[in-house]
């Protein structure tokens, strides 16, 4: 622990500036005592670390000094906070580049540390996408990416959901966002900031001109708000349902977050067959009746009447089609016929 907090210390000072003893105490959560002592150890290293009585005063490194973290580069540096998303990285072409930083920072880190980051990578994965749904190409993304981080206009044809579904638009993108494994780049067209799934830009052409970025734009609070204005406009209804014992062990798995805490929320103590009533949000019929029928025989829709008749009628036409033809049933498969060589 002692080697751990003697780098602290360093790395506190190093991208702090000057820093008193009871703040690096309060930092570390020891006692100031404790801090004179591993002061007086990083002197006798080397560490050409000074400080200064009153008010003002504290500890603080000699001007121009710096740890190298044996020669990490820029770009390795940067890429340090993509390391626990390796997915990521590597989509944005910095798998390698992770792979290097993480070798370089944990040959400068003291035996004890470097036990301890170890064993953290042998018990701990983080995998960002959900079950289910396959890996989205983002054929962009690299430049996608540059034009985030030089803050260059790009040019983009990009297709969306509504008429016309293929459009051009001229951006400034303001920052990347992955969300369940799939990116979404945050940027403004004309007078507003928009989401844009990457991968429905159809094509991208750097632009020369540069932008100025907003001060004070916060992405992270932006997507937060973008979030909950598209769950409420998501929700345009509701709909009353029938779940069975293993439809309600089910609904976590298959549905999504809001209309997972909907269900919970609403639930009536289940009926004489077992089963719960639940008031569940919907975006349309369409939509639900693809959402229900993943339940199988495990949800009876009660209403909307329209969304009840919609599910009757697919499982009818369902029916009639299993029974349209049950010799094929019966009959075996047969082999592909291969040419004689």
């Amino acid at each position: 622990m002692r080697a751990s907090r003697l780098v602290s210390i360093l790395l506190l000072l190093q991208t702090r500036g000057r820093m008193t003893a009871q703040d690096l105490a309060e930092r570390l959560e020891v006692s100031v005592r404790t801090i004179y002592r591993d002061v007086e150890s990083l002197h006798a290293a080397g560490i050409p670390l000074y400080g200064d009585a009153g008010p003002k005063g504290g500890y603080q490194l000699l001007d121009g000094y710096r740890t190298r973290l044996t020669g990490l580069t820029a770009d390795e540096a940067e890429s340090l906070f993509l390391a626990g998303l390796p997915g990521p990285a590597a989509e944005l072409g910095l798998g390698a580049v992770v792979t290097a930083a993480q070798l370089k920072l944990m040959a400068a880190l003291p035996v004890e540390l470097r036990d301890r980051a170890g064993r953290i990578q042998e018990r701990f994965h983080l995998d960002a996408p959900t079950w289910y749904r396959d890996q989205e190409p983002v054929t962009f993304l690299p430049a996608v990416a540059d034009a985030v981080w030089n803050e260059r206009r790009i040019q983009v044809r990009y297709r969306r959901w509504k008429a016309p579904q293929e459009v051009e638009r001229r951006l400034d993108p303001y920052g990347l966002v992955v969300k369940a494994g799939r990116w979404y780049l945050v940027a403004r067209a004309d007078e507003d900031v928009r989401t844009y799934r990457v991968s429905q830009i159809l094509d991208l052409h750097p632009l020369p001109e540069g932008f100025t970025r907003p001060d004070g734009f916060d992405l992270a609070a932006y997507w937060q708000e973008y979030l909950a204005e598209f769950e409420a406009r998501l929700r345009r209804g509701e709909a009353v349902v029938r779940l069975s014992p293993r439809g309600v062990e089910r609904v976590p798995d298959l549905m999504t977050p809001g209309v997972v805490a909907a269900a919970r929320d609403s639930a009536q103590p289940p009926d004489e067959e077992g089963w719960t009533r639940v008031t569940v949000p919907i975006e349309s019929i369409e939509h639900a009746l693809a959402e229900f029928l993943r339940l199988g025989t495990d949800v009876e829709v009660l209403a909307p009447a329209e969304l009840r008749d919609r599910m009757a009628a697919t499982a009818a036409e369902l029916a009639a089609r299993y029974r349209a033809r049950p010799a094929l049933l019966r009959r075996p498969l047969q082999q592909p016929q291969h040419p004689r060589a």
